[in-house]
């Protein structure tokens, strides 16, 4: 059925950046929310670190295999009804969650849970590109970014006061609830963006067909690698930080939740130069400046780390900088990987995620095994991922960043 672009300006530009709130916020409240309960699983549910590590591992790898189907899904049948599937039964896994018995429980639900939110995700995504050409698309996805940030900046500080006021299942209740509003917020504003359906997406011929155009493509490797190892060092920090800090610096909960958020914060900063940055210098020179916070963030973090300073502002202050970087690099990948494909943006979408989501899939995976009660595992991981980071931002970006795109955005003007 053909697409009345008229639909797509229907939504005001503030619903359009609302609604991207909302859905890329699901990714980081499912997991910074859930970060100050995973020293108190091991002791509630009589169980050891890896098997807690792998709540969190099982929710990534899940996410990211779930997106290859989510993204065909809804280049068939439209953002909408994928989105509404998908929120409900985010919102069950959560409610399962909650009320999990045992570790094992918990990882099953985990596991559905993160196969759920990659409809929001890969839907949010998609919609950035239904509606705008990559460069207006990156500014559009800051935006989108930014509430990220601030979802993600507040969820540690909930999730510290509400383990140690109540316990982890509460922190799951609020999943939940976060699921169900989102799910309504959907029904009742979203209007359908996907330009046309395309009855073959999900067909196993044309899928691998797209999936070869899509992988084949420089810029989409190009900025898919940047988010990784940007994603991959932020994961890092995530998987790892509360046993770091909590048990190895000693930092209460509450305390560890601030430190989360003004990670977060820097986030936030992150995405609002890299706004101003594009329509002032452009994607890869604004790239090419973050590859600087990245690697100045990672490798500090290392060096301070191997002379010996196990500080909390040793490590806070160069994780900052990273933040910043990862600001930069999120909102111009994301967007930038899907700019060839207008007509196949949910199945780039899903392939870009999955990709990231294998690559923090691994980091889960190491950590689980490498985590010692020393600060290395966090500083030095970190350092390798910022020269990572570094080296993709100052040579494939420069090389293929761009590529030329026959669509025009048929949205409203970006705020």
């Amino acid at each position: 059925m053909p697409f009345d672009p008229l639909v797509r300006i229907r939504m005001s530009p503030v619903v359009v950046v609302a609604m991207l709130t909302l859905l890329m916020g699901t990714q980081p409240i499912t997991t910074d929310l859930y970060l100050p309960a995973l020293p108190t699983l091991v002791l509630s549910l009589k169980t050891d670190v890896a098997a807690v590590q792998l709540t969190l591992s099982v929710l990534i790898i899940c996410f990211g295999v779930a997106q290859l189907a989510f993204g065909p899904l809804s280049d068939k049948y439209g953002r909408k009804p994928v989105l509404l599937w998908g929120m409900a039964a985010y919102t069950l896994a959560s409610a399962l969650s909650a009320v999990a018995p045992s570790i094992e429980w918990l990882v099953l639900c985990r596991a559905l849970q993160g196969a759920a939110m990659a409809a929001a995700v890969t839907c949010g995504r998609s919609m950035v590109r239904d509606l705008h050409a990559p460069q207006e698309g990156a500014r559009v996805m800051s935006r989108g970014l930014s509430g990220l940030g601030v979802i993600a900046a507040v969820s540690p500080l909930l999730g510290g006061w509400m383990v140690g006021a109540w316990n982890w299942h509460a922190v799951l209740w609020v999943l939940a609830l976060y699921g169900a509003l989102t799910m309504a917020f959907i029904a009742l504003k979203f209007q359908e963006t996907l330009p046309q359906r395309k009855p073959d997406a999900t067909q196993l011929k044309p899928l691998l067909r797209n999936w070869r155009q899509v992988l084949s493509h420089p810029t989409f490797r190009t900025w898919t690698a940047l988010i990784s190892f940007s994603y991959g060092g932020l994961f890092l920090f995530l998987a790892s930080s509360s046993f770091v800090y909590i048990q190895v610096l000693g930092l209460s909960r509450l305390a560890f939740g601030a430190v989360v958020a003004s990670n977060s914060v820097a986030y936030v900063t992150g995405t609002w130069w890299c706004r101003r940055s594009l329509a002032l210098r452009g994607a890869k020179r604004t790239v090419w400046w973050g590859g600087f916070l990245s690697l100045g963030g990672g490798l500090s973090m290392a060096v301070l780390s191997l002379a010996g300073l196990h500080s909390v502002w040793a490590m806070l202050l160069p994780q900052w900088l990273y933040a910043l970087g990862h600001g930069v690099h999120q909102p111009c990948g994301q967007a930038f990987a899907l700019g060839p494909f207008p007509d196949k943006a949910g199945t780039a979408a899903s392939l870009s995620g999955f990709i990231v989501m294998v690559m923090a899939f691994a980091v889960g995976l190491c950590l689980g095994r490498v985590l010692n009660g020393t600060v290395y595992p966090l500083t030095l991981g970190l350092g390798a991922f910022s020269i990572a980071v570094a080296t993709v931002a100052w040579t494939w970006v420069q090389r293929h960043g761009e590529a030329p795109v026959n669509n025009i955005s048929l949205s409203p003007q970006a705020t």
